[in-house]
């Protein structure tokens, strides 16, 4: 099974977690695997693009964190992500980025490629 290169959608991690976040608050290990799982297993984000998101993002103001107890009830501490309004906003905004992204390089994809 092929995988999508970082590179092609590192631009879409944030929307991807905001994604996520907009559902419900969530922590890092969470996010990761519904990533991995709402992308059929062709996306895995590395923790360190993960946490040096959550960090873009909330001293940009899209998410902001709160430490919960775990919610399994063993009394571990765990940072939980919210998204913020301005998060909504700036996810709106990049799905409408894409819809105009995805229409311009569909004008250079042949579905059977270059023969």
């Amino acid at each position: 099974m092929m995988e999508i290169s970082s590179d092609v959608i590192r631009g879409y991690n944030d929307t991807m977690i905001l994604f996520i976040l907009g559902e419900a608050p969530s922590y890092g290990y969470e996010i990761s695997k519904k990533i991995k799982q709402l992308s059929k297993e062709k996306y895995l984000i590395k923790e360190t693009t993960l946490y040096s998101a959550f960090t873009r993002m909330e001293k940009n103001g899209f998410i902001e964190s709160f430490v919960s107890d775990d919610a399994e009830g063993n009394g571990k501490k765990r940072t939980y992500y919210r998204i913020t309004e301005l998060g909504k906003q700036y996810y709106n905004a990049k799905c409408e980025e894409w819809k105009l992204t995805k229409d311009v390089v569909e004008n250079f994809i042949r579905d059977n490629g270059i023969v």
